[in-house]
């Protein structure tokens, strides 16, 4: 795993190592990442056997392993487990055919830094790659919806729905951001009565703050709630 090269004025590739039991697909990502990265990513080293990963990343000292979690024993996430006590320096991202919040959570859990179906083009593949290596977790936006909710605790599910109309319409317009003068504009009443209004809404969510409501709204996917 190599730094910023000063001399250089720019950072050296990244060297990437596929775990994959399909070798059609290690060798498209080793043919396509590297033109479609502009030579920012080069595929170093592949291997069909899971429990032969964590000695790949080692031999090859790479920065990122592409690991498919759907593999024979011992599969995909004890390989990422692996990998990850080994070296926990190495980023991690996890393939899958299916977008399974469940398989998502487990590779995270072991180790990985994000997780993507199997799908997804090599020149999209691209910026999670530079992404995990620059310390950020990467995951679909409809997945992360669903392991948000999932995590939700079951009392804060069914909250929305124990509220009327009126009330989820003003959670939305909190959740977003919106000011007191514009909710008052946006539902066509005094701004004291949207004060009122919005304080009203935090004893019922229980919250102290809109901030916390913004955040409960998130939690429970109040975006998916009836109006």
């Amino acid at each position: 795993m190599e730094g910023f090269d000063a001399e250089a004025g720019h950072r050296p590739p990244v060297d990437v190592v596929v775990i994959d039991d399909h070798p059609l697909f290690s060798r498209g990502l080793e043919l396509l990442l590297p033109p479609e990265s502009g030579g920012r990513v080069r595929v170093v080293g592949t291997t069909e056997d899971a429990s032969a990963g964590a000695a790949l990343v080692r031999r090859h000292n790479a920065d990122v392993a592409v690991v498919d979690l759907h593999m024979p024993p011992p599969g995909g996430t004890r390989a990422i487990a692996a990998i990850h006590r080994a070296d926990p320096m190495v980023r991690i991202v996890a393939l899958s055919g299916l977008a399974e919040a469940d398989a998502a959570l487990e590779a995270l859990r072991a180790g990985a830094s994000g997780f993507l179906p199997k799908t997804t083009s090599p020149e999209a593949l691209v910026r999670p790659l530079l992404a995990v290596l620059d310390g950020w977790s990467v995951i679909p936006e409809e997945l992360l919806r669903q392991l948000l909710h999932d995590a939700a605790p079951t009392a804060d599910r069914g909250i929305a729905s124990r509220l009327s109309a009126d009330d989820r319409r003003l959670w939305r317009l909190v959740a977003a951001g919106t000011s007191t003068v514009d909710i008052a504009t946006t539902l066509h009443v005094s701004e004291r009565t949207v004060k009122r209004l919005v304080a009203n809404l935090l004893r019922q969510l229980k919250v102290s703050t809109r901030v916390e409501a913004a955040a409960l709204a998130g939690r429970v996917g109040l975006e998916g709630t009836a109006n």
